[in-house]
């Protein structure tokens, strides 16, 4: 069969070269793809949100399947317009994918089912936030976003005036546009942080390996948050114990809640956790594959997507056996200099082959393109640097063994990926 794909970075690049091993796959598309994704599919320049153009590019490609990995074409109601042509999808309609689309409904749903999570309240008035939380006089406090913005729409306050200055950049200044007209204010919670990832049909569920995302730009955990700048997989501190405690408390509890509310999930479903004193708690949910779990948990699964796929499409889930290897994975990312944050791009990168591959990891692209022949950095996360190895520390050291011989200018990485799982 033949695959669209739509996005362009590095988890695109791993579900892509995922779906590459399928002897199921004759052919694969990416929109808009980059440098190192046009290796493996052929890339047309539609963009990821512009539902129209992706629509006419299926209708113009034919394709037994299109993929929609990034969140803002899933919110925005793609695979609604894809399943009204008459194309299979993967991933959940926009009555689902409203889960990460708004912070507001995912922690009202949590509160409805008793699904934990953090206690917290929604406004859309600056001046009763800021009263609330000088009430609950307690630091750090979370304060989110009702929408989606990249990733950076979360900030964590240490005090009340960095909490007041947070409430008024989303609610008066509008630095997140629409996504910050409506605001959640949490409590903090404590505790080592879990991604587990879960194939459903909107019935069943069956959660992947967990892994451990790095968030912030700098060794130590310091700098600002990011995308992410590495992983691991799996993650040690998720136990056989909190294994059972999610899946009773969290993940079958959540599908059977979007089933009640008539808003099946069908696709990925991304569960942010915090392993807290109290328990497992969600910190939140996300309606697609992680960028960059997905790097480390897809070189992992045994069996063949595309089977899962049609699993999912066909309501079966529960008739399938998901195999996992048991090895470890880690991924590196190497971002431009100044991510994430102002950046320059253009800058050629050393160290690949033709392919855009290392012969020591296997190199997923973010943010490349090619010109005359060459690999050249196009965003601010440019590359995920990944190895697998017997346990974690081997696949660590393959990763970074290859990062040494990779670069372009002002190149910049962190030096303590899984540097906490490997102390537990």
């Amino acid at each position: 069969m033949n695959i669209l794909v739509v996005g362009g970075g590095g988890r695109e690049h791993a579900i892509i070269t995922a779906l590459s091993k399928s002897p199921r796959v004759d052919g694969i598309y990416a929109a808009p793809g980059n440098g190192g994704i046009s290796k493996l599919a052929e890339c047309f320049p539609v963009k990821a949100t512009d539902i129209d153009g992706m629509v006419e590019l299926a209708k113009k490609l034919k394709p037994d399947y299109v993929f929609v990995a990034p969140d803002d074409p899933l919110v925005l109601g793609m695979v609604d317009r894809l399943n009204e042509a008459g194309f299979r999808t993967f991933g959940p309609k926009a009555n689902a994918a409203v889960l990460e689309g708004s912070k507001v409904f995912s922690k009202a749903l949590m509160k409805k089912y008793d699904i934990p999570t953090a206690a917290y309240e929604t406004f859309t008035d600056a001046d009763k936030a800021v009263a609330y939380i000088k009430e609950r006089n307690s630091y750090p406090a979370v304060i989110k976003c009702d929408g989606l913005a990249l990733g950076k729409g979360v900030i964590i306050a240490k005090d009340f005036s960095e909490a007041e200055a947070a409430v008024r950049s989303m609610l008066l200044d509008g630095k997140f546009g629409k996504s910050g007209s409506e605001i959640v204010v949490e409590e903090f919670m404590t505790g080592p942080e879990v991604t587990v990832l879960a194939f459903t049909d909107g019935k069943t569920v069956k959660p992947m390996i967990s892994s451990m995302d790095h968030k912030r730009a700098y060794d130590n955990d310091e700098g600002l948050n990011t995308g992410g700048m590495g992983t691991i997989a799996p993650n040690p501190r998720y136990t056989e114990d909190f294994k059972k405690e999610c899946e009773e408390k969290i993940f079958k509890p959540t599908i059977a809640a979007m089933q009640a509310e008539g808003r099946p999930f069908k696709g990925c479903l991304y569960f942010g956790l915090m392993l807290t004193p109290n328990g497992a708690k969600v910190i939140e949910y996300n309606c697609r594959f992680g960028d960059p779990e997905t790097q480390v948990v897809l070189p992992l699964l045994e069996t063949d997507i595309v089977d899962i796929m049609d699993a999912i499409w066909e309501e079966r889930l529960d008739g399938l056996d998901i195999k996992w290897s048991d090895k470890s994975c880690a991924c590196v990312v190497m971002a431009s200099g100044g991510y994430p944050e102002k950046y320059e791009t253009g800058k050629v990168i050393s160290g690949l082959d033709e392919n855009g591959q290392s012969d020591k990891a296997y190199i997923y692209h973010a943010g490349t393109k090619i010109e005359d022949g060459k690999f050249l950095t196009s965003g601010g996360r440019v590359l995920g640097v990944t190895a697998i190895g017997n346990d974690l520390r081997s696949a660590l050291s393959k990763a970074y063994a290859a990062v040494d011989t990779i670069s372009f200018e002002k190149a910049h990485y962190r030096n303590d990926i899984g540097k906490r799982a490997l102390n537990d």
